[in-house]
């Protein structure tokens, strides 16, 4: 093996964390992510740090809360000032290089105020070169549909309706769009990604960032995957027994309810989502599973080559995602609000060198996945970093602290149109909520609307909200506290270990190096 390995950072968009069939999920089928597991280690309690894609992709690469990097919605730029896992990697001699998307928006204060640059979100994280990229439009991929005969047509949405056919009523179905399963993005991606490898010259070490944009909606997946999993075989969503039973638990849900159109998951269909009946939401769900599978057979594929290429045993390999997906739970699709299903997401880490095996079961986070990566290649944490690395967890070591809750943000201001304002009543800045979740409770906070307390160990699906209990009343306040502790121990760090005026001089101190 090299002195320093070869790097694969795999992101799964969308994906929820109980999708794997190695955690036996009854529905999903995953044995090419299953077998990466069992060369590596599985994090079964994994959190992503905000939604959606930017924020939660932000989170995954600066190694920073939200709190920290701001990268509040799609479109708010990521500060140019903040390091990232490329901006670290190209340090040691990395040339890292980005097969998919990464959704941050350039610094404006960069760039001219004419540049095209201004006008997407689709943007490339600093020090990232662009292989092959890929966004929402896909029109390299699109391209190459074209080359091998399949018509993409002039719409790039229209790619995703059925296959010769009209929707159903509800918009609810599962017919196979007019591309196959080899024709996929994610076969297209994975493609390239071969392709770049075996043409790729010299020994040094490679840095890859394969970002697929699947399982994310559009809901629509060639056969077989489509009718892979039976929809009377799978299970209702957890939620409330009404529609009217769950928009009470809160404002905010009630606005989202109202507002989340099931034209944003199935192309073209009319209504909201939480009007979907049981037949629809089942539907849904089986044709997510069967993306699921779609995808870890083009995982299998990449891994087939490396094995074949002799690289495999020399290659860290991480696959994770940017935030999960909601799938009915409470009468929502969509990745959103304070809910697990949109915060819970899959970890595996395979390391270079000698196999792993293994589970940790203890509260990880997307923040830790930037220093994990810098430190299997021999790179400092910076100190603003506020993730920690899990190789000793790799190694069956325990870290002598290690925290005892998950958070996350969400910011669910509309910048542009002033909708959250104006239906919420909350000045721009308020329209947010943090969110501390252990394995007992889950508190909520709004910044301008009430809170939320969940007794997980009474109520794990979260359908009892007990902030206003005076029976709660110490917990909440206990919970509260917790998390501006939280808060006030993470908050920017860039810069506040040094002391220039130490007796001999300056001094540096991080948080877990002591000096130097």
């Amino acid at each position: 093996m090299s002195l320093r390995p070869n790097v694969l950072l795999i992101t799964l968009d969308q994906f929820r964390g109980d999708c794997l069939s190695a955690l036996g999920h009854p529905n999903v089928r995953t044995p090419h992510l299953d077998a990466l597991a069992g060369d590596g280690v599985l994090f079964t309690d994994h959190w992503a740090q905000c939604a959606p894609c930017s924020p939660g992709r932000a989170s995954l690469l600066t190694g920073l809360y939200q709190m920290n990097h701001r990268v509040l919605r799609n479109g708010t730029p990521l500060d140019r000032r903040h390091p990232t896992l490329a901006t670290e990697a190209r340090k040691v001699g990395y040339d890292p290089m980005l097969f998919g998307y990464t959704d941050q928006s350039a610094d404006p204060r960069a760039i001219s105020p004419t540049s095209p640059r201004m006008r997407i979100y689709e943007g490339v994280a600093p020090d990232f070169a662009v292989h092959t990229p890929l966004g929402e439009d896909g029109t390299l991929w699109r391209q190459w549909l074209a080359g091998r005969g399949t018509d993409p047509g002039d719409e790039p949405k229209r790619i995703w309706r059925p296959n010769g056919g009209d929707l159903p009523p509800t918009g609810a179905h599962a017919e196979p769009p007019a591309f196959g399963a080899e024709e996929t993005e994610t076969a297209f991606l994975t493609g390239r990604v071969i392709e770049h490898l075996r043409d790729r010259d010299g020994s040094d070490p490679w840095f890859l960032h394969v970002s697929h944009l699947r399982p994310h909606p559009p809901f629509v997946v060639p056969e077989p995957y489509n009718t892979m999993v039976a929809p009377a075989d799978v299970a209702l969503p957890i939620r409330a027994a009404s529609r009217a039973d769950q928009a009470a638990m809160h404002p905010y849900l009630r606005y989202a309810m109202e507002r989340t159109a099931l034209s944003s998951f199935v192309y073209e269909a009319p209504g909201l989502v939480a009007d979907l009946d049981d037949d629809s939401v089942r539907t849904i769900r089986a044709v997510y599973y069967g993306m699921i599978a779609e995808v870890d057979a083009q995982v299998g594929r990449l891994m087939a080559f490396l094995k074949e290429r002799g690289t495999y045993d020399d290659t860290l390999i991480v696959v994770t995602s940017d935030h999960g997906e909601l799938l009915g739970d409470h009468h929502l699709f969509g990745k959103l609000g304070w809910f697990d299903g949109a915060y819970r997401i899959p970890l595996i880490v395979k390391p270079a060198g000698s196999p792993v095996f293994g589970r940790v079961d203890i509260i990880t986070e997307a923040v830790d996945v930037a220093p994990t990566i810098l430190q299997a290649i021999g790179v400092a944490r910076p100190p603003a970093m506020n993730g920690r690395s899990l190789l000793p967890f790799l190694h069956g070591e325990m870290p002598d602290t290690w925290r005892n809750a998950a958070h996350w943000e969400f910011d669910f201001r509309e910048s542009a149109s002033g909708e959250a304002e104006r239906a919420l009543g909350l000045p721009l800045d308020a329209c947010q909520l943090t969110t501390i979740r252990d394995d007992r409770y889950k508190y909520v906070h709004f910044s301008g609307l009430p809170p939320l307390l969940f007794d997980l160990g009474r109520d794990p699906h979260e359908l009892d909200n007990r902030a206003d209990d005076e029976d709660y009343r110490d917990i909440r306040a206990m919970y509260a506290e917790r998390m501006l502790s939280w808060r006030a121990v993470h908050q920017d760090r860039t810069l506040t270990g040094w002391d220039l005026t130490a007796p001999g001089g300056p001094l540096h101190r991080s948080p877990d190096r002591g000096q130097w």
